[in-house]
Formats: C-alpha cells, structure tokens, sequence
C-alpha cells in the first residue's frame, strides 16, 4: 500500500510557499500498513540541533493536505514549530485499496501515525507533540487525543463529528440504512460518489442548499479546488461510520488542554459547542465573531492564528 511520489511538475497547493518556509514530502506506514504522504513544514531559521515543539494537522473531510492544513502549516511553522500535513490513508496520495475507503479507525490511526513519525526525528521534543483538526478532523483529533497520550494537547477549528452525524438515525431509519448499505458491498464496494467537479469552474449547480453551496464555494471554485479533493467516502464505508462513536471518551483527554474554535457566523457551530460540553477541563472555546466555516480552510485574516500559536505554546512544554 505504497503512497504516490509526486514530482515539482505534479504538486497543486491552494496557497504560496512562505519565502523562509521549508516543506519537504515525507512518507511513513500507518499500523495497518498504509504508506502516508506527507508534508513536513519548519522555518528556514529554526534551529535543527535542538529540540522543537511540533504539530499535526488535519484536513477536513475529503479534503487533502494541500489545502487547509497547508494553509495552516505554512503560517505556524513561522511561529517555531515543526508541522506535519497529510493526506489520509485511502486518499489523496497517500497508499491504501479501495481507494476513498474510510472508516473512524483509520481517519484516528492517521494522527497516531503522525506521531509515530515525528518521535522518529532528532528536531523533535516527543514530549512537545500537539495535534489540531480542520472540521471533520477536529473530531478524529480528539478520538486520536483520547486513545493517544503521546498527544499532549489538542485543537479544533469549525469541528464537524462525523461518526456522531451518522449514528444520528434510529429504529425504522436507520434499519433501511443498513439494508441499502450492506447490499451495496455486492455490487460496488470501491465506488465514491463524485462531489466536486474534475476541473474547477466559476459558477454555482443549481439546486444547491445554503450548506452546500457554501462548501462548493470552496471545493469547486479555484479558491480550494484540488484534484484530490473531489470525493468523500464509499459509500459502504458509511457502515463503519454508523457503528462507531469515536468521540465517545473525550472526556477522558483531561488533564490534557482542549482549545475549541468556532465562530458566530459559522454553520457548524453547535457541532463545537455541543462537543465542547462533553470536555473536562482544562478546556478553551473561542467564538470569533466573523468568518464562515469554509473560511477557516484557508482565510489568513480568518484564522485566529496568534490563539492557536498561544495556546501549543503555552500547553507544549514538556512536562
């Protein structure tokens, strides 16, 4: 299950390279023998003889590690940390058959992978290791922090909780659910529906609600279009979705810092404040008053950048 290696000529990233940036592709194996492809950021000045605090970040769902969490590495890795992006397994150019198979299990397991990776580098404080999650991958974040104390603290942007979304359905709904979806692994186990267009356009389908056009806004137009990004799951990996709640112990992650980061005007808002109470402390919710979801995958102006930077290095301090 071998990632893709992918040359200059082949590289799309929604955002330019900072000037004193360094970003390097690194590949390493999940525990269930899934090669990852992955970025690693640091500044230019960093110091590489000592030991740094690093940080992995996690893309929404479906999306890739050259959009948001590039985004996002390129500007913390300028605060002094060492940042890792990835694709998840299953996606992107990371390895894995079928291709867009998904399950909580491995969207948790890519974060621990992560860590496993950076406690291999000499730059890299082990006990100095925190994880921060783009919509869906806040949640995965947190299941990662929960069954991972390697983690050592732990933040979300726009959290969506998948895994609770799909158990959302009971009795007679969620009985025909799994009737459609199981008889699916007859016919196509491997297919994933087509979301995005394969090539970015500049004018909204029509029939789209206001969520969903919200997120073409992104996926489809340029702004964060990306060749990768154009599907979410097979369907039948949905079954594994029905049957797990991945966030179900995060409770557990205390005494362990939680920051939590929404905004008033964005959709998914009482996905992190419902979720937030779930949390012992210490925990942290920050509400900005501005920004849509989708603006907090690659809006610089959007991103409270100085909290998150505040808050790994506050929480990151080796003891």
């Amino acid at each position: 299950m071998r990632a893709t290696r992918v040359t200059a000529a082949d590289e799309h990233y929604i955002f330019k390279l900072n000037a004193n940036v360094v970003r390097k592709h690194v590949y390493y194996p999940t525990r269930f023998g899934v090669e990852i492809a992955a970025d690693l950021y640091y500044a230019k000045d960093l110091d590489l003889t000592a030991k740094s605090p690093a940080l992995i970040i996690g893309a929404p769902f479906g999306g890739v590690k050259e959009q948001g969490p590039g985004v996002y590495a390129n500007v913390l890795a300028q605060r002094g940390f060492m940042v890792v992006t990835f694709d998840p397994a299953y996606h992107g150019y990371s390895g894995g058959q079928p291709r867009f198979s998904g399950s909580p299990d491995t969207y948790v397991e890519d974060f621990s992978a992560a860590v496993d990776y950076l406690g291999t580098l000499a730059s890299v404080d082990r006990n100095r290791i925190g994880v921060l999650g783009i919509c869906a991958s806040g949640g995965f974040a947190l299941a990662a922090a929960a069954q991972d104390a390697r983690i050592k603290a732990v933040a979300t942007a726009v959290m969506y909780d998948i895994p609770h979304l799909a158990n959302a359905a009971t009795g007679t709904e969620r009985n025909q659910q799994l009737i459609q979806l199981s008889n699916l692994r007859w016919e196509h186990l491997d297919q994933a529906p087509l979301n995005y267009p394969e090539h970015p356009v500049d004018q909204f389908p029509t029939g789209l609600d206001p969520i969903s056009k919200e997120f073409f806004s992104f996926y489809g137009f340029k702004r964060g279009w990306h060749q990768n990004a154009t599907r979410n799951i097979t369907a039948v990996s949905n079954l594994s979705f029905m049957n797990f709640e991945a966030t179900q112990r995060i409770g557990e992650i205390s005494p362990r810092p939680v920051l939590m980061v929404t905004s008033e005007e964005a959709h998914s808002k009482a996905f992190t404040e419902a979720t937030f109470k779930r949390l012992n402390e210490p925990k942290e919710l920050v509400v900005e008053p501005h920004g849509q979801h989708v603006d907090f995958y690659d809006d610089v102006n959007v991103i409270p950048f100085d909290k998150f930077e505040q808050f790994f290095k506050q929480n990151l301090t080796g003891k």
